[in-house]
């Protein structure tokens, strides 16, 4: 069983997406089932993706996202105190935007055995409490 961290537009690719990234996330959502691992990602993902249905006002689509990430083995992660302070110091590499440098010190804070992201630059990144970061197109099935 491993901790994994789904980046935002995993979760998007997943419940609105078609086409190749989103049978990949799938893909790799029943292989996480099958080992029994935990899902993370942060409450900064849950506001990310609630921005698209908000605006077209797709309630339905909300409530899909709400009933996803309250199943078994998902996990939302807060960005609390310990955060902040992981994300003080990943922040002082200005390459790093600000939501990616959240989403890794979420990661951080929960120990996080895999981070998941379509962002490949981000897998460049060295991070205390993440043993890896991975684009979408590079991680296991």
């Amino acid at each position: 069983m491993s901790r994994i961290f789904w980046d935002t537009n995993l979760f998007i690719y997943l419940l609105e997406g078609a086409g190749h990234s989103s049978r990949r996330v799938r893909t790799l959502l029943d292989r996480m089932i099958e080992r029994k691992d935990e899902l993370l990602t942060s409450t900064l993902t849950l506001g990310e993706i609630l921005v698209k249905p908000l605006e077209a006002g797709g309630t339905e689509l909300m409530a899909r996202y709400d009933r996803f990430l309250d199943s078994p083995g998902v996990h939302l992660i807060p960005f609390d105190r310990e955060s902040a302070r992981i994300y003080a110091s990943l922040r002082q590499d200005r390459a790093l935007k600000a939501p990616d440098a959240i989403q890794l010190s979420c990661a951080a804070s929960a120990g996080t055995n895999l981070f998941i992201t379509n962002d490949s630059r981000l897998s460049r990144k060295v991070v205390p409490g993440v043993d890896f970061i991975v684009p979408l197109e590079q991680a296991w099935l």
